[in-house]
């Protein structure tokens, strides 16, 4: 689809509800995420040119995220009635929007270099980045209950079911925490092996996937603050 095209179709989701094109602006970043898992189970095999595919998969999806998010900021300077203040939405979207970037920036490192490491960082990895998926996809649930506050006029009871989505997603970027910081001593203790550049490679590999369950965080967290402070 051409962009503008697609930009139409976005200013036509978004005249019928306000909250539709920021989740679909989230599912972009759940796909990224998505694409990203196949690309690292890839790259723990050696597939190189699978890697290398997805990376550019990557960066449609990347790219059609932002012009969901720069249609979003575009007609929330216009004279639209938003159930929520404008600021924080815009505040909210910032953070969701860098989970599509981070995810789009760990693709490209995955295809620098092969992967050359021992099986307790392969396996490592991969729970890492299962355990970044789970988190996204916790993201990805919250932001799809927004619909349900609308047509609810945001009850306390549905508000309260958002909040606590707000806490699992909390809760799971914390379980990645530690599963980053133990996977990152390996990799250090394995200089001898891997060596140096393979050590810095790897570890900003890490680094990346860790960072993705972390601005679902932020982004829930802010989430949380539109809602409250409607």
């Amino acid at each position: 689809m051409k962009k503008r095209e697609y930009i139409r179709s976005v200013l036509n989701i978004f005249g019928s509800s306000p909250f539709k094109p920021l989740v679909m602006h989230a599912n972009k970043g759940g796909d990224c995420a998505r694409k990203l898992n196949e690309s690292l189970l890839a790259f723990c095999d050696g597939d190189m040119d699978k890697v290398e595919g997805l990376s550019r998969e990557i960066d449609v999806i990347e790219h059609e995220a932002d012009v969901i998010k720069q249609t979003i900021r575009s007609e929330l300077s216009s004279s639209i009635m938003l159930p929520v203040n404008a600021d924080d939405l815009l505040n909210f979207l910032k953070p969701q929007d860098s989970i599509s970037d981070d995810t789009q920036e760990v693709a490209f490192w995955l295809t620098l270099r092969k992967f050359e490491a021992t099986p307790e960082i392969r396996k490592g990895f991969i729970e890492l980045m299962e355990k970044t998926l789970q988190t996204v996809e916790m993201y990805e649930a919250l932001v799809s209950t927004l619909g349900e506050l609308l047509g609810s006029s945001f009850s306390k009871r549905d508000v309260e079911d958002t909040l606590q989505f707000v806490t699992k997603v909390e809760e799971m970027e914390h379980q990645v925490d530690i599963i980053e910081k133990k996977l990152t001593r390996t990799i250090f203790n394995n200089e001898d092996v891997i060596g140096a550049l393979g050590v810095y490679h790897l570890s900003r590999v890490v680094r990346g996937i860790g960072d993705i369950a972390d601005r679902s965080e932020h982004a829930a967290d802010r989430l949380r603050t539109m809602v409250l402070r409607r």
